[in-house]
């Protein structure tokens, strides 16, 4: 039977406003809300705007008094409109050829009047516990479906024709189908995530959880508790019990994100639990044991960390049975069109800017900066330069926030914090004039700007 309020909205019609306000004191106790309707021509306008977690339908209107016609004729309508409704047909000559044909158009039940009250609550319930499992099947054929695609698009994610980048691509298909621990080295924003989970994506665990955890962020003294889990009442804010990353990803792909920054006694909980295979929660003596894949990444030394005692030699031995080493992108300039591209069309279609491409002297400059944020540093200039842009075109001027150093490198200049746009802009612009002791000329160059364009941001900014 249906518990006090279980269901959220229910919609009724029938034309004896007797039965209606009958099955409202009913289903009221019942439901959050109850909306009855005498009229079914009024079944679009409410289908329009709401939605309902189920219908109750009668199938014989006045015009047609037995034959069900008028019934058939609204289930098609609601389903027309919503092909995951919740539709019971109600009838009060109801026959086994009648309720056969309405389960096979799309109703999720059949009831006959006069109901039993318990006998409707029922059978109200079944049908939206019935709808809900079909959604969960839908879901999971989804996820499947979608999962195949992933594995017949390998590397999707992970943009790049270089081949630096190509041989990072064979090492994770020779790694991802075996077990083996993997360390991935690499500068900020190079993607060391993407490829932790191309890793698991393409082994033999991809259909348990990835779990990444950010060891930079996890203070010492909740180490254990995030890795390990915590039993309710074994500190002071242990107020339920609580399972570690270890546990949520077992069966699964534990990744350890900046594992460099671990201090010496974090390492050696984390190679106790490693090598054991096997933790235990706060407050419990009781070991559970863990079966995960492994897969680190840090942009640390961690080799030159052994040599000078800050990194445990036996924790590196374990965690890298295989290293991927991942390219800067400067080490790999012919992907930067690619990358740009690609998040050049993310951006536009999310500030809703035409923006059809980027310049040739665009792509000239953004050739020539050195990028030592990598590619997260290439997205967030990418972003930037839309937000500021009205042209068809990004142009050099579009990227005035990347500019040359007197060494010839070319790098960017950010306020370390500001990150208003405006602000940011007023401070490089401020920044270059000051430079060249107030020189228009020599300050829009260093700018990759126009006089004309540099005289407009100046008058903008009141500078």
């Amino acid at each position: 039977m249906t518990s006090s309020k279980e269901i959220g909205k229910i919609l009724m019609i029938d034309d004896d406003e007797d039965v209606l306000l009958a099955a409202k004191l009913l289903l009221k106790k019942h439901a959050h809300q109850v909306i009855i309707e005498k009229n079914p021509k009024k079944i679009p306008f409410l289908l329009n705007n709401d939605t309902y977690d189920v219908i109750l339908l009668d199938m014989n209107f006045s015009k047609d008094i037995t034959s069900g016609k008028e019934g058939f004729y609204w289930l098609s309508q609601i389903l027309e409109k919503d092909p995951s409704a919740v539709v019971i047909l109600i009838t009060a000559f109801g026959d086994v050829e009648m309720a056969v044909r309405a389960l096979k158009e799309g109703a999720t039940d059949f009831v006959l009047k006069p109901w039993q009250n318990e006998k409707l609550l029922a059978t109200i319930s079944t049908a939206i516990k019935l709808n809900k499992t079909y959604k969960e099947v839908d879901k999971l054929k989804k996820a499947k479906k979608q999962l195949e695609e992933d594995i017949n698009q390998p590397f999707k994610d992970i943009i790049g024709q270089s081949g630096s980048i190509k041989k990072v691509f064979n090492l994770i298909d020779k790694v991802a189908k075996t077990d083996a621990n993997v360390l991935i080295l690499g500068e900020n924003g190079t993607g060391k995530e993407l490829i932790a989970r191309a890793i698991h994506q393409r082994s033999e665990r991809h259909d348990a959880s990835f779990v990444g955890v950010d060891m930079g962020a996890i203070t010492e003294s909740l180490f254990e508790s995030e890795l390990f889990g915590h039993k309710k009442g074994s500190f002071t804010d242990a107020k339920e019990d609580r399972p570690g990353r270890f546990e949520v990803a077992n069966g699964g792909t534990l990744f350890l994100d900046e594992i460099g920054n671990l201090n010496m006694p974090l390492q050696s909980k984390l190679l106790t639990a490693l090598q054991n295979r096997e933790i235990t929660r706060i407050g419990s003596n009781k070991p559970m044991s863990i079966d995960i894949r492994l897969v680190c990444a840090t942009n640390m030394p961690l080799h030159e960390m052994i040599q000078e005692n800050t990194f445990r030699q036996d924790l590196l031995y374990r965690i890298n049975t295989v290293e991927i080493t991942l390219p800067p992108l400067r080490d790999r300039q012919e992907d930067i069109p690619l990358l740009a591209d690609h998040f050049l069309q993310k951006y536009s279609k999310k500030y809703r800017k035409e923006i059809s491409g980027i310049s040739e002297e665009a792509f000239l400059k953004l050739r020539k900066y050195s990028w030592p944020g990598n590619i997260r540093e290439l997205q967030h200039a990418i972003e930037r330069a839309i937000i500021m842009s009205d042209n068809a075109y990004l142009e050099p001027e579009d990227f005035f926030f990347l500019t040359q150093s007197k060494s010839g490198s070319t790098q960017e200049v950010m306020p370390s914090d500001n990150l208003n746009l405006d602000e940011v802009e007023r401070s490089i612009i401020q920044k270059a004039i000051d430079i060249h002791d107030g020189n228009i000329s020599k300050a829009a160059k260093e700018l990759g700007l126009t006089r004309a364009s540099l005289y407009r941001r100046l008058e903008k900014h009141g500078l």
